[in-house]
């Protein structure tokens, strides 16, 4: 019950936040307010705006909100949205676009469970479809799943990912970004020694933490300075009654929301104030860049707690796959069987969740992988977000992922995917620069 108490005070506290904002916003608007020189008024409505649409973002899931991919033939092609495998804790999303012959290139986002939901992938979504046919993993919020569903910890999640593997099929390349990697190195990992037939063709881990210990940030710091016992008492809590999910034990979002918003909080403080500002001008707008981003950053969502202590206690404080010794349901998973399959790592240079070391230490691990068929980059100047979803992630990473696809694609008879390319649309045909070739390095 003390958990549940703690779970519906902070949901309270957002609540009352977003009452508030409100209530100044309606208060300082009124007209009458206007014939009063200052522009006190202007600003608290200004505040009000700011305040009301943070705290009420913060329980609505985004929506994927796809635009049309432009056709050659001068025609839009809409893109619908459909769950293809429907799991409680997690669909398989395809991003079927309409009226296109199937691409040469099928892609599987592994989005992270980590305090958002998959919508934080959109952009990088979005820079793939005119290229690719993609799917994503798009998990569920823990509030809304009932007691009755079960756990669900991260030999659960590794096993969705083998499940959606086997059902898309071999000629598939796995992109994962931030917190699945090392799982989706373990999913490969399995497929290889079970049914090697189904295993992907490309596996591109980006900005995880494979090996957690490679490079110091302030995630592992503090993964490293609080026991389980500590991190239980102080983070689970129990979903309250407004919820599906009540009497679930869960990592409150608002909680991984407040943590994240700590490492940079200088930075958010100032992105808030400068937002109000431009409002109180009548300079803001509902589409500006501060929107677009806040939109999806501070839409959160709960974590079971089993996956949240099981990835803390395994991947970050054992070192399970680090060190190869991770086990599912009894049995140990052996990274070193993976042989078939490309592996390629990008790091951002500046990325202070996942520091550059975390991610290439899985070519290390990949001990029956070629080298011909390993590859790695560090972007230079990219932080954490930038190499999925940034700048750094459509100029640069992006042309190279997919020239690796191209490269250890599902044949090697390259005619027949230009010939593919050529047929379904506005693919990427255009030969890489120097800079994004040498940028490419084989181990």
């Amino acid at each position: 019950m003390r958990g549940m108490l703690s779970y519906d005070a902070m949901e309270t506290l957002r609540n009352t936040n977003e009452w508030m904002g409100a209530s100044a916003r309606a208060m300082a608007s009124y007209p009458l307010f206007a014939m009063i020189p200052t522009p006190m008024f202007k600003v608290l409505s200004a505040w009000g705006r700011v305040t009301e649409r943070s705290f009420a973002r913060m329980v609505i899931k985004p929506d994927w909100d796809i635009p049309p991919i432009a056709g050659t033939e001068g025609q839009d092609h809409l893109v619908y949205v459909e769950p293809v495998v429907r799991r409680p804790f997690g669909n398989l999303v395809q991003f079927r676009v309409a009226r296109r012959e199937p691409m040469a290139r099928r892609v599987l986002l592994v989005a992270p469970m980590s305090g958002h939901y998959a919508t934080l992938l959109r952009s990088t979504v979005n820079s793939l479809l005119p290229d690719c046919d993609v799917w994503v993993t798009d998990w569920q919020n823990a509030r809304d799943i009932p007691v009755s569903e079960g756990k669900f910890d991260i030999e659960d999640y590794t096993g969705y990912l083998v499940d959606f593997m086997k059902h898309l099929g071999p000629d598939l390349h796995v992109v994962a970004v931030c917190q699945p990697a090392p799982l989706a190195l373990a999913a490969t990992a399995i497929l290889a020694e079970d049914e090697p037939a189904a295993q992907p063709r490309t596996l591109t881990l980006i900005g995880g933490p494979v090996d957690p210990d490679a490079a110091l940030t302030d995630v592992t710091d503090f993964g490293n300075r609080v026991t389980m016992g500590q991190l239980e008492h102080a983070f689970i809590q129990q979903v309250g009654f407004k919820y599906r999910g009540v009497g679930r034990m869960v990592y409150p979002g608002l909680a991984q929301l407040g943590s994240f918003i700590a490492m940079n909080a200088e930075t958010h403080a100032a992105a808030f104030r400068d937002k109000i500002i431009a409002e109180a001008r009548g300079e803001g707008s509902i589409s500006d860049k501060h929107n677009k981003f806040y939109d999806e950053y501070l839409a959160v969502m709960d974590m079971t707690a089993e996956f949240y202590l099981t990835t803390v206690e395994r991947i970050f404080k054992n070192f399970e796959i680090a060190q190869n010794r991770f086990v599912v349901k009894g049995r140990q998973v052996d990274i070193g069987k993976i042989r078939d399959v490309a592996i390629m790592t990008v790091e951002g240079a500046n990325d202070d969740i996942s520091g550059p070391g975390q991610c290439v230490a899985a070519l290390r691990l990949c001990t029956g992988v070629p080298d011909n068929k390993k590859a790695q980059h560090l972007e230079p100047g990219a932080g954490h977000y930038g190499i999925f979803a940034g700048k750094s992630w459509r100029i640069n990473i992006r042309p190279m992922v997919l020239d690796f696809m191209d490269e250890n694609g599902m044949t090697p008879d390259k005619n027949r995917i230009k010939r593919l390319r050529g047929m379904t649309g506005p693919g990427d045909t255009r030969t890489p620069g120097p800079e994004e070739r040498d940028s490419r390095i084989a181990v």
